[in-house]
């Protein structure tokens, strides 16, 4: 019988969930055991005009990672929705945007001007800028149009499911695919379309060990201001963690190493946007009820914007009009 078809993208984002994937260890050879790669120009020379030749629907899987910030990322999102039976959001870029969502908070002009000629880092003095395409003796060489706003992948194309994290954790990774096989492999059903594997339904504060004693904040610190106790909620010790506004299924990890939580996994289910519950979360154990300190007390938070939408800023409610 010819195999089911597995494909592996990489759209804008760090690589990082390529790595995730082969940190499966040997549970990788059960991968290439029961698929045909048919698709994963990070590891092996594929080419798009190869995908274009398939058969629509022929591809059985294809984990989708990166957020769409290109013309080149949405035309392969578009191809790959084409071509698959099932399509997953990979990894926190895809599902919300992450890192690169961050860039909402400009807009491309000002990112462009930055990177090529006011950085530091840069030596431009001619002021020359990347063009979409440019004609030379030998025909036109294009490179990837950058759109003004980084979308999810769900806001350009259907995604039936999500697996989240920056990366997803390789256990979570191995169980998503284990299910998988004995799904194909013994004609179970699929879960419902729009489930999130890899995770839960509750927060990253259900599954962290640390003691929570309700106290009250007086003072936010940066983690490398304090060393911390070991066994207290750092929330309590001052620092800036998003547990209470991140789902759970990465095993409270960061949390345990003495590192707050960033929010990777995004958001919990019946949470609209995991900002906003942050606000909420800082509001309910800051102690003070005068304006003018809690302001004060807010105001040793480094980057709030930033903090509580690092991965999450496209999706959330700040997001500007999709131009």
């Amino acid at each position: 019988m010819t195999k089911p078809k597995l494909a592996v993208y990489w759209a804008a984002s760090c690589g990082g969930c390529d790595i995730a994937i082969l940190d499966i260890e040997d549970k990788i050879l059960d991968v290439a055991n029961f698929f045909d790669l048919a698709f994963w120009p990070c590891i092996a020379d594929f080419k798009y005009a190869d995908v274009e030749a398939m058969p629509d629907k022929s591809i059985t899987l294809t984990l989708f990672n990166g957020a769409i910030r290109s013309d080149e990322n949405f035309h392969i999102a578009k191809l790959l929705r084409q071509k698959s039976v099932v399509l997953c959001a990979f990894g926190s870029c895809a599902s919300d945007g992450c890192i690169p969502g961050l860039a909402n908070f400009y807009d491309k002009q000002s990112i462009m001007e930055y990177a090529y000629i006011k950085s530091p880092s840069t030596d431009n003095p001619n002021g020359v800028m990347p063009q979409p395409k440019t004609k030379v003796p030998e025909g036109e060489i294009t490179i990837p149009y950058l759109w003004n706003t980084v979308r999810t992948l769900p806001q350009v194309v259907d995604v039936d499911y999500i697996i989240p994290g920056c990366p997803p954790q390789s256990n979570q990774i191995a169980a998503v695919v284990e299910a998988v096989i004995d799904i194909l492999s013994n004609s179970k059903p699929l879960p419902p379309k729009g489930t999130v594997l890899g995770a839960t339904d509750k927060s990253c504060c259900d599954e962290c060990k640390r003691e929570r004693n309700i106290k009250k904040i007086t003072k936010f610190v940066r983690p490398f201001e304090i060393i911390p106790d070991p066994n207290l909620c750092l929330m309590e010790q001052g620092m800036v963690c998003l547990g209470p506004a991140t789902r759970s299924g990465c095993g409270a990890k960061c949390v345990s190493a003495n590192v707050p939580c960033r929010g990777c996994y995004g958001k919990p289910i019946n949470i609209h946007d995991q900002g906003a519950k942050m606000v909420s979360a800082l509001a309910s154990v800051i102690d003070s009820t005068d304006p003018e300190e809690i302001e004060q007390i807010i105001g040793q938070i480094v980057d709030p914007a930033g903090t509580f939408y690092r991965f999450s800023l496209p999706d959330s409610i700040l997001r500007r009009a999709q131009v």
